[in-house]
């Protein structure tokens, strides 16, 4: 006599209190799908797994020498691969446009509001609402570059510096009363999901801020292989929002940037009743470090698939590249060789 024993997928992720919640999101839709058999013998189970990655242990040196997006999920791909767990949760703006032989993203959640948001220091909600009310040499902290370089254009007077850690880390740095800074700003996405809402001060909107590709939405990564995981995902994708990051990691792909590198973006995707169509608006730029190169385009297509949106991404990039992206670009690869080279012979000297 044979019994069906169910599976038992691991859900797997970084530590961090913002993964637990997206990788705990992600399980309550896959328990969703069974909510009337849990005692059948065949439906499968899901379980989690948390562990550090090499951005979580190295909270030292700027993302932007870090050398890339694999840095928050090569550990995690490992315990995949070799068949620990089965399915990685991730900010899918951490997650790299090119994957590993034998991964592949198979789910995309529903995208949270993907804008960037200002937090100031506690105590001056009232008075510091944007921006434009901090006064001039105020530090705000941020540990992307994409960031820096937009604002750094339309608030020369304001310094910005890097501030590294999970959330309450970096809400406990902008908090310190000796602490430097006037304010931070963090995707508005994850502070809503870890319940701190109410510390968003105000919502920078494009075109002030584009935002970072793919940012609010989830990604369930697994195995190419895995049919029954790829099943799963399916029935929790929210096909709008893998059109949309689909065509935005397309443009990042093609302008070879990762996540330290400035390229924003501002997406949406319209259906029309009347000729039952839909058409993707698209707008991404490229801004140099100091924020005073600036290409910025938009492009609006009819698509019938996720891989015709893929195509309008790749397209944009392609002008993008043609109308200066790829100069300020060359120009930041340099800049990261000559910094990463100048971090590790003081790493060199230290250790000597």
């Amino acid at each position: 006599m044979t019994t069906n024993t169910p599976r038992t997928f691991v859900l797997a992720s970084r530590g961090s209190q913002l993964a637990q919640v997206q990788t705990n999101i992600v399980l309550e839709k896959l328990q969703a799908l069974y909510p009337t058999t849990s005692n059948d013998s065949s439906t499968p189970k899901f379980t989690t797994s948390f562990m550090a990655t090499a951005g979580d242990k190295n909270q030292s040196q700027a993302l932007y020498l870090l050398g890339g997006k694999s840095f928050w999920t090569k550990e995690l791909e490992v315990a995949l691969l070799d068949r620990e767990v089965d399915m990685l949760i991730h900010s899918f703006k951490d997650v790299p446009t090119t994957l590993p032989e034998g991964c592949r993203i198979a789910g995309v959640l529903q995208r949270e509001d993907p804008v960037d948001s200002l937090v100031v220091k506690e105590g001056y909600q009232n008075t510091w609402k944007t921006l434009d009310d901090l006064p001039e040499g105020s530090v705000v902290g941020t540990s992307s570059v994409r960031r820096v370089a937009q604002l750094k254009r339309k608030y020369p007077g304001l310094k910005f510096q890097d501030v590294r850690g999970n959330l309450n880390t970096r809400l406990a740095k902008l908090d310190a009363s000796e602490g430097p800074y006037a304010a931070i700003i963090l995707a508005k996405a994850g502070m809503v999901r870890i319940g701190m809402g109410h510390r968003l001060t105000s919502d920078l909107n494009p075109p002030t801020l584009y935002y970072a590709v793919s940012q609010g939405a989830l990604a369930v990564e697994i195995r190419s292989d895995d049919t029954e995981a790829l099943e799963l995902c399916r029935r929790i994708t929210h096909e709008d929002t893998r059109w949309i990051c689909l065509a935005e990691r397309a443009c990042l792909r093609v302008l070879e940037g990762g996540c330290s590198v400035p390229v924003g973006v501002s997406t949406s995707l319209k259906y029309n009743e009347q000729t039952r169509s839909t058409t993707l608006q698209i707008t991404g730029c490229v801004t140099s470090l100091n924020g005073l190169q600036h290409v910025e385009h938009t492009l609006v297509e009819p698509v019938k698939s996720a891989e015709e949106s893929e195509e309008v991404g790749a397209k944009l990039a392609r002008v993008l590249i043609e109308t200066g992206a790829r100069e300020i670009l060359d120009e930041i690869n340099v800049d990261r060789e000559q910094r990463v080279k100048e971090a590790q012979d003081t790493d060199q000297k230290v250790a000597q």
